[in-house]
């Protein structure tokens, strides 16, 4: 029966939001708006930070990239979630659904390991400043980018192949915003098991250990400010983190309470809501974070808008 089901399910029925068919096109036009504002604030950032030399440092080198990657895995998700809410619903294959699920889980995993190498890099510049710039060479940062990038690549990998060697059967509804793995969990049929302890052992690389790098570092951070004897000194270290801080507190918090809770009584609105927060938000909101916080990227903005009107034109990229 399994096997049978199995041959027939060739595709998925996204269907998130579609239970108000009213609320469709405000939905469609808030995600478009959040959608135009991530492209335009990342692409922003990463223009900013190769235009002007003072952010030509590691810390602003790796937050290029994850710029770069913030693009990326919001626009894996956002246009599908688009399509869904403007035809109400959305069929989608099982191959097109695991390069969604592959392609998702690659940008996060970067994305996870970006923010620890951030984290990483705030505790070399606090705890060992006179060592930084020997540690953060340019070939160690790219090293750092590329491992990110291949780590990120195998687990995707690994995890898309174990995922989609399950059978599916009965339901094909997935009442998600995207091809992700607990609700496609949901619709498998037969013996699992082995599938979801790959699943898990892979996922254990990614977010908790990243988790751990960057409490870690963290810690050391908190014990070397606390060192300073100085209120202004201790101020002015911290807020060298604040931005950093505050995008790995609102990621990983999203992808905690999704990921990493209870699966008993989960409701499928309240999923789709935290869904949202990680996909769609926060790499909307990582721009503003690292520009409304950070003197050194307000600066170049504040320059690159005086060199456009002392120009008389619009700022040259």
């Amino acid at each position: 029966m399994a096997g049978r089901n199995r041959t027939l399910v060739t595709e998925f029925l996204l269907i998130a939001f579609t239970e108000h068919p009213e609320r469709g096109l405000p939905l469609f036009l808030l995600f478009l708006s959040f959608y135009f504002v991530t492209l335009l604030g990342n692409a922003g950032m990463i223009i900013l930070i190769h235009k002007d030399h003072q952010l030509h440092t590691p810390m602003y080198f790796f937050l290029g990239h994850l710029s770069f990657v913030d693009m990326c895995y919001s626009s894996v998700i956002v246009p599908q979630l688009l399509a869904v809410l403007l035809e109400h619903g959305t069929a989608i294959s099982q191959a097109r659904c695991a390069a969604q699920f592959f392609l998702f889980t690659f940008f996060a995993s970067i994305d996870c390991y970006l923010l620890a190498i951030m984290a990483y890099d705030r505790y070399v510049a606090v705890c060992q400043p006179l060592l930084y710039v020997t540690i953060m060479t340019e070939r160690a940062r790219w090293g750092l980018v590329a491992g990110a990038y291949i780590a990120g690549f195998s687990s995707a990998f690994v995890r898309t192949v174990t995922a989609f060697t399950l059978s599916f059967c009965g339901n094909n509804e997935i009442n998600f915003i995207f091809c992700d793995l607990p609700p496609l969990l949901k619709l498998t049929c037969g013996e699992s098991f082995t599938q979801e302890v790959v699943i898990i052992v892979f996922a254990i690389f990614v977010m908790p250990a990243c988790i751990l790098v960057i409490l870690v570092s963290y810690l050391f951070i908190i014990v070397a400010i606390m060192q300073i004897r100085s209120a202004g000194g201790r101020a002015k270290t911290f807020s060298t983190c604040a931005s950093h801080l505050t995008a790995v507190s609102l990621f990983f918090g999203t992808l905690i309470f999704m990921y990493l809770r209870d699966n008993s009584g989960k409701s499928s609105e309240e999923d789709r809501v935290v869904s949202v927060l990680y996909t769609v938000v926060t790499p909307m909101l990582n721009p503003l974070i690292y520009s409304l916080r950070n003197k050194e990227v307000k600066a170049a903005v504040r320059k690159a808008l005086s060199r456009s009107k002392a120009s008389g034109k619009p700022y040259e990229y």
